[in-house]
C-alpha cells in the first residue's frame, strides 16, 4: 500500500491519501481522542503522541499535530497507523455509531438557505477538500451565514482570509441577502 501525503495551507496539518475510499458519504471530524470512540482508525491515529485532531474526507485523512511536534517524527507513525488499519480489515467507523458529518440539512430549507447550501456544496467544499478540510453550513440568521470549519481549515492561519475574502464574497455575489459570513466552533 502506498500512501501519498500533501501539505495543506495549515502548517500543523498534513493530508494523507491512502489511495482508497475513506468515507463513502460525508465527512467526520474528531477534535480529540475522546471523540474517536466510533472509529478504529481515529483511535489508532490518536495513539500517536502529538496527534491533536483527525478528519476523514472522501479519499483522504487529515491529521493535525501539536505545535511542539515535528512532522519528521510523527509522519512515519501516522503512515504506519493508516497502513495497519487498512490491512486489519476493520471499518473506518463502527456501523451505526456515528453518522457522517454531511452538510446540515433542515427538514425544509427556505429558498435562500437552499441556495447558500448549493453554492457551498458545488463551489466551496470541493476546493476546501483539496486542502484537506471541509466547511459545513450551520445556520443563516439576520443576513449572517454561520459555517463550521473542519480538518485543515480548523485553526488554519489563512482560514479567516478564505472565509472573508473567498466564501463571503462568493455568497454575497450570488445571494444578496447575505451580509456576512462567520466561523463557529
Amino acid at each position: 500500500m502506498f500512501i501519498q501525503t500533501e501539505q495543506t495551507p495549515n502548517p500543523s496539518t498534513l493530508k494523507f491519501l491512502p489511495g482508497r475510499v475513506v468515507m463513502e458519504k460525508g465527512t467526520l471530524d474528531f477534535a480529540g481522542s475522546d471523540t474517536a470512540t466510533s472509529s478504529p482508525l481515529a483511535k489508532r491515529l490518536f495513539a500517536v503522541e502529538g496527534v491533536e485532531r483527525v478528519f476523514f474526507g472522501a479519499d483522504f485523512v487529515t491529521v493535525t499535530k501539536a505545535a511542539d511536534m515535528d512532522w519528521q517524527v510523527l509522519k512515519p507513525s501516522i503512515l504506519g497507523g493508516i497502513m495497519e488499519h487498512y490491512t486489519s480489515g476493520e471499518p473506518i467507523v463502527v456501523a451505526g455509531s456515528t453518522e457522517a458529518g454531511a452538510p446540515g440539512a433542515a427538514v425544509e430549507d427556505d429558498e435562500i438557505v437552499a441556495q447558500i447550501k448549493d453554492l457551498l456544496e458545488t463551489r466551496v467544499r470541493p476546493a476546501v477538500a483539496q486542502d484537506g478540510g471541509d466547511i459545513v453550513f450551520q445556520d443563516f440568521r439576520d443576513g449572517i451565514v454561520y459555517l463550521h470549519m473542519q480538518g485543515s481549515c480548523s485553526g488554519c492561519p489563512s482560514s479567516t482570509a478564505t472565509l472573508k475574502m473567498g466564501i463571503e464574497n462568493l455568497l454575497k455575489h450570488y445571494v444578496p441577502e447575505v451580509v456576512e459570513v462567520q466561523a463557529v466552533q
